[in-house]
């Protein structure tokens, strides 16, 4: 035989196995909802390399295709099907700076998933899992071990990146690949941003996250905290004074959204964004340890039907609360959440009023102590498919409750905007770009949450490293001019 037959004939021919779906064991409903360790464990290498055998290695992977970052799946996948883990992370590190976050929170049953052909009449590669599974086999190297993406000979120019959320991280990242020198400002005590305030420890442990921001530090990324662009500096200070050739904006979208019903001024009435950034960020759950208090509520009624909603009470639960209540003016069909996560909170005993849509918020000498809320049907569908909520009349009824959480997302902040005039933004105040993430003030890029509204994850990042390469090719052709 040839030297090619011989390697042919050394190496076997992946047959994918034909086993149902691998599942991923979880914590007990009844102990995890006592506690904010982490609710899935993760796979085995056993389970991990018998998921990755149900892989069929598409000529054609169209798996690639519903990712936002375009991750090789294919390749990566091949790596745990041949045990070669080390290509296998440096495959999935060559789009996606953060596998073990986005392996835990992104939404692949969406995205990479819902694209694989084994979806078509069965259950779809466990990709997301996969990721989590290879994110978490890095992680578990010693820093100077793990797979490091390679940082470009210094280019001598400067990118400010305001916001260290999934955006943000993911820019940085990348500018790095291409050789310049990046800072990364974020206006909290602690880098992250969404990630580390807005995710439950009990979904993303944020030592996971903390660990994957390392990373980007030993690749060059500068982190400074307990900045506030728009007040600390503005724009035209980093692009002036400040000596930054370029800046990208990825501070999201964290002004909270409320009822605007009678009574949201009580004592125990909080936006989701507070109560979640208090528990997660600055540990209110271990007060007085910490000196950050929240309420922790015996009848706790969640308003919204997302996943922070999903977040806020299954928070609260863990807090002590007796009863948490859950208060969507849709039905359950319609509630825009992960259905993992709509799974686990039925586990953990949050109860579900749906089709309820709240009115007023009523209390006693300035604490909260009840929420009337008016029962709600659907319409017919209209042309999208959506169909509408409408008020049953004389269908008003009390929900007894001490704490009131209103999920129902949030809205740009526009402090960095007001601070700079000449920047184009939306009706909505989002900041307006071009595709590749060019505003119209030269030099300035955004992404993420601050361009599109609330998004997932790996959506935020995608755009983070759209707009790198936009500001990598401004940069260059500033430079030549």
């Amino acid at each position: 035989m040839s030297p090619v037959e011989d390697a042919a004939a050394e190496k076997p021919r992946h047959r994918p196995s034909r086993a149902p779906r691998t599942p991923m064991p979880e914590r007990d409903a009844r102990e995890r909802a006592m506690t904010f360790d982490e609710v899935g464990l993760g796979y085995t290498e056993e389970m991990a390399v018998a998921e990755a055998n149900r892989c069929i290695q598409c000529k054609n992977p169209t798996c690639i295709e519903g990712c936002p970052v375009n991750i090789d799946i294919k390749s990566f996948i091949a790596g745990i099907i041949e045990g070669d883990y080390t290509r296998a992370i440096a495959v999935l590190k060559e789009r996606n700076a953060l596998p073990a976050v986005c392996g835990r929170v992104c939404p692949q049953e969406e995205q990479c998933e819902a694209s694989c052909v084994l979806a078509r009449k069965g259950e779809p590669v466990a990709i997301g899992r996969l990721e989590r599974w290879l994110g978490d086999f890095d992680l578990s190297c010693d820093l100077e071990h793990r797979c490091a993406p390679v940082v470009g000979e210094p280019s001598g120019r400067r990118v400010a990146v305001v916001g260290s959320g999934p955006a943000g991280l993911a820019c940085a990242g990348e500018l790095r690949r291409f050789g310049h020198a990046v800072t990364v400002f974020e206006s909290l005590h602690a880098p992250g941003g969404v990630l580390t305030y807005g995710i439950p420890e009990f979904r993303l442990p944020k030592a996971i996250v903390q660990a994957e921001i390392e990373m980007l530090e030993v690749m060059g990324v500068e982190l400074v905290t307990d900045v506030v662009v728009g007040a600390t500096y503005t724009l035209d200070d980093l692009l002036g004074e400040e000596g930054f050739d370029a800046v990208f904006v990825g501070n999201g979208a964290g002004l909270p959204m409320f009822l605007g019903v009678p009574g949201e001024n009580l004592n125990g009435v909080y936006s989701a964004n507070e109560f979640l950034t208090r528990v997660n960020l600055m540990k209110a759950y271990e007060f007085p340890t910490y000196d950050t208090p929240v309420a922790r509520g015996r009848k706790v009624a969640v308003v919204g039907g997302g996943n922070v909603a999903m977040d806020a009470a299954r928070t609260a639960k863990r807090l002590g609360a007796e009863e948490v209540f859950l208060v969507y003016r849709r039905s359950e069909d319609e509630m825009p959440a992960r259905r993992e996560e709509v799974h686990h909170a039925r586990e953990e005993g949050i109860e579900f009023k749906m089709l309820c849509s709240p009115a007023e918020i009523v209390g006693r000498d300035g604490f909260v102590t009840g929420m009337v809320a008016t029962r709600m049907e659907l319409t017919e569908p209209d042309a999208s498919g959506r169909r509408a909520p409408v008020c049953v009349l004389d269908s008003d009824f009390t929900i007894e409750c001490d704490t009131v959480i209103i999920a129902l997302g949030t809205r740009a902040n526009p402090l960095l905007s007001q601070t700079t005039p000449d920047l184009e933004v939306s009706s909505r105040g989002y900041i307006v770009t071009d595709e590749d993430g060019a505003t119209n003030k030269p030099g300035v890029f955004a992404g993420g949450d601050i361009v599109t509204g609330s998004a997932t994850v790996i959506l935020a990042m995608g755009a983070g490293k759209k707009a790198a390469q936009a500001i990598d090719r401004w940069l260059d052709a500033t430079k030549r001019s």
